[in-house]
């Protein structure tokens, strides 16, 4: 019988080395590694001429605290927040209106959706420097309907970072948006009309609550990318507007001062890890608020 059980426990472990090996190996050579490697970069210093000099030090996180750094932090994480309360407030109504559309219907939009992620990243936010430019098509429009009677200068400022990242980002919150709505269906809205609820309170009362997971993961995916993103504020920022990833970037690759540019880099890290325990915080609150009122 102990025999038995054995083989029956190493056939267990075998399956699953089988199935979790690809993927753990994948997550160890992709992003362990990679973060472990920054993680240490962050405590050595400067060479004289870049690089790493393997000497100990916690000047890297000091500097990191400086106001300067702080500043531009604080303005990466507004801009990101902004764009993630935008990015809810335009697809959460959008994700509705795809999930209650009859089934044919629905795999054209959601194609709709995600036809812009076919698109080369530069491609789309070089269509927005030519949309936003004094000469642009939006000025154009302004100054012909008489709306203004000058060009706007919206390149390199914050209005056009967030134009920029809303067009890159809105696709990953409809599409968890849409998940969470199609998967309550129709049944819970039409309880809450039967006890007399009016459509208002019924979403604010019933369908709200129970796709608030659908929205902390949209929040996510649209907030943790956006607050790291160099290149379209690289673009659309025309080195006026920065955000931390352009921060980052240039450290590595303009001052070659890689711990620094590491420890910015696990800052910003520790701030979405935050984030993350935050949602899966909420998620459980959620649930456990669920599971009593069923």
């Amino acid at each position: 019988m102990r025999g038995h059980r054995g083989r029956a426990a190493e056939g267990r472990w075998l399956s699953g080395a089988v199935f979790l090996g690809p993927g753990l190996t994948a997550w160890a050579l992709l992003f362990a590694f990679p973060v472990g490697l920054i993680l240490l970069y962050s405590f050595f210093t400067r060479g004289p001429f870049g690089g790493v000099e393997y000497r100990f030090t916690l000047r890297n996180f000091e500097r990191a605290l400086d106001p300067l750094f702080v500043r531009v932090l604080w303005g990466s994480l507004l801009i990101a927040a902004g764009t993630t309360v935008i990015a809810l407030l335009i697809c959460y109504p959008a994700a509705y209106f795809i999930a209650t559309r009859p089934a044919r219907w629905r795999l054209p939009l959601l194609v709709l959706v995600v036809l812009p992620f076919w698109t080369n990243l530069l491609i789309r936010t070089y269509a927005w420097i030519v949309l936003l430019n004094r000469e642009g098509l939006v000025n154009r429009v302004l100054i012909g309907t008489g709306i203004l009677d000058r060009p706007l200068t919206l390149l390199g400022t914050r209005l056009a970072i967030v134009f920029g990242l809303l067009y890159v980002y809105l696709p990953l919150m409809i599409l968890p948006l849409f998940s969470a709505i199609e998967r309550l269906g129709e049944a819970p809205r039409q309880a809450a009309a039967d006890l007399g609820a009016s459509p208002a309170r019924a979403f604010v009362r019933v369908t709200l609550p129970l796709t608030m997971p659908g929205i902390m993961a949209g929040c996510i995916f649209v907030f943790v990318p956006t607050l790291g993103n160099f290149v379209v504020p690289d673009l659309l920022g025309a080195g006026k507007a920065i955000m931390v990833g352009n921060l980052i970037q240039s450290q590595f690759f303009q001052a070659r001062d890689w711990p620094f540019g590491a420890a910015l880099s696990i800052s910003v890290l520790a701030v979405t890890t935050l984030l993350l325990l935050v949602q899966a915080r909420v998620l459980t609150r959620e649930r456990r608020l669920l599971a009593r009122g069923a």
